[in-house]
């Protein structure tokens, strides 16, 4: 450890400065391996120009909106995803940790600059009067020989002292240690980032597909009950004819079992209308019941736009917050091998004191009265028995296990927009499917009423005609709902629906 003081000679002092510029010149070396980016996964399928299972109608290739939910043109589902973008709990917890991980990034940005501290003191001291026990003593000695006694008196005023300065450390980051740190700190920093468009993509979705969800079961809830009435109509029929002896008991028991089988149904889509509201309220950060008078009343679906935008594949790693999240923590793993492999090497630590230190505070300015010291102090773990090579293994090993979860929420990603298409394009054929079963339907039911009019068809069986006519609406009404699921998942797959945090 070197040690210089102003006592110390002019060569002295140049040897400090000479020791400074070369810690400040070596301190531009970093050590450990630079990031050069993630690795090429599935080149072929990132840079096609289309998804794999995209469907061959219902898409096209362009700009697909960030805030999606506003092409399904519901006035009542975009205030509910931004209740929720404002007030969710989970993604407050979300907010939170990023505002801790930016915290931590400004704490180790800190760690490269000076450490740098002010001291004052002021010391008033009294010492204890001991002339008297002085003068005893010598009277003692003095009667004995002369018979007279002395009588001395010393005083002492209080002592006084006064001191201010200030402290300085600063460690050179000659291999760049600090620098390393730094970098994985802020590569964490922007993965909790893109955790927090992660979070928002998921619950823009969640919100959408309860919202459809309570729609759905509205709609399935009205038509159910409309069928029970029809069917308990066909009973009464069914009664008045057995009463005239033309039915059977049979026919009455087997009628009774359909109406009761009907209103089975209304009892859990009940219950589900009810958990639907629930979610929406704990989803937009509200009580259970807060949404009850806003959305209890039926309403329809949202209205699916005629073709979907889903962009490319390059395009949607680039734009989905898991990826980018995997990605800059891979980079932070990588950081962190040279932020160990610093440790192999010496640490130099500059320490100074500047301060003046006076019995009277007035005097404390003049240049008497000044001191000051500078240290420049070397530290090196010579033998540490392998803890740093150690550590650095660990690190290489976490890049290595880092560089395998980006390649897999890669694929992943790939899989979950490609499926999510195939699914899309399968609901579309769907629900054309059942639009047509919906339309004989309506069909049948027309010309049942043209029969009965014209008394060619009983009232027993227009009953049942409508009943039929009933269920393949259900039927459509479920499948369209089940087709705006799809689309919902399929705006998730594509990393839609965040938006930048504010710094």
């Amino acid at each position: 450890m070197f040690v210089m003081s102003r006592t110390h000679s002019s060569s002295s002092r140049v040897a400090l400065i000479a020791l400074v510029t070369a810690a400040t010149t070596l301190s531009g070396c970093t050590v450990g391996p630079d990031y050069h980016g993630a690795p090429q996964v599935a080149n072929d399928a990132v840079h096609a120009h289309t998804f794999v299972r995209a469907p061959v109608g219902g898409v096209t290739q362009a700009h697909a909106p960030s805030k999606w939910w506003t092409t399904l043109d519901d006035a009542k589902l975009d205030a509910l995803i931004d209740a929720a973008l404002a007030h969710n709990q989970d993604l407050q917890a979300a907010q939170a940790r990023l505002r801790e991980s930016r915290a931590q990034l400004q704490q180790q940005r800190a760690q490269e600059l000076p450490t740098v501290s002010a001291d004052a003191a002021a010391l008033r001291m009294r010492e204890p009067d001991l002339s008297g026990l002085q003068s005893l003593q010598q009277s003692n000695s003095n009667t004995a020989s002369t018979g007279q006694t002395a009588n001395t008196s010393h005083g002492q005023g209080p002592l006084q002292l006064y001191s201010a300065g200030f402290d300085a450390s600063w460690e050179i980051d000659l291999f760049g240690g600090t620098r390393r740190a730094v970098e994985s700190a802020s590569a964490q920093a922007e993965a909790v980032d893109a955790d927090l468009a992660d979070t928002q993509v998921s619950l823009a979705a969640e919100v959408a597909q309860a919202y459809i969800g309570l729609r759905d079961q509205q709609q399935r809830l009205a038509l159910a009950n409309r069928s029970a009435e029809l069917e308990q109509q066909t009973l009464a029929l069914i009664r008045q004819r057995r009463a005239r002896g033309v039915g059977t008991d049979a026919d009455v028991e087997r009628q009774t079992t359909q109406v009761e089988n009907t209103r089975a149904t209304l009892i859990p889509l009940d219950e589900q209308i009810t958990e639907s509201l629930d979610q929406l309220a704990l989803l937009t950060g509200q009580a259970p019941g807060a949404l009850d008078n806003e959305l209890s009343a039926p309403g329809s679906l949202p209205t699916l736009p005629e073709t979907v935008a889903i962009d490319d594949p390059a395009t949607m790693l680039q734009q989905r917050p898991d990826i980018r999240a995997a990605e800059r923590r891979l980079a932070s793993s990588n950081a962190q091998i040279g932020e160990h492999t610093a440790d192999l090497f010496p640490k130099v630590t500059m320490l100074g004191f500047i301060g003046s230190n006076a019995s009277d505070p007035g005097h404390l300015t003049r240049k008497s009265s000044l001191t000051w010291l500078g240290v420049p102090y070397l530290q090196w773990d010579v033998l540490d028995f392998g803890r740093t090579r150690g550590a650095i293994r660990q690190a290489e090993a976490g890049r290595d296990e880092a560089t395998a979860r980006y390649t897999q929420t890669v694929l992943a990603a790939l899989q979950d927009a490609n499926n999510a298409l195939s699914r899309y394009g399968h609901q579309r054929d769907t629900v054309a499917r059942l639009q047509q079963i919906e339309a004989s339907a309506d069909r049948s039911a027309t010309l049942m009423h043209q029969r009965y009019d014209a008394g060619a068809s009983s009232l027993i069986d227009l009953l049942d005609t409508e009943r039929q006519q009933f269920s393949a609406q259900q039927n459509r009404v479920e499948g369209q709902a089940d087709l705006l699921k799809d689309f919902v998942s399929l705006q998730k797959s594509l990393g839609l629906g965040w938006v930048p945090a504010q710094r």
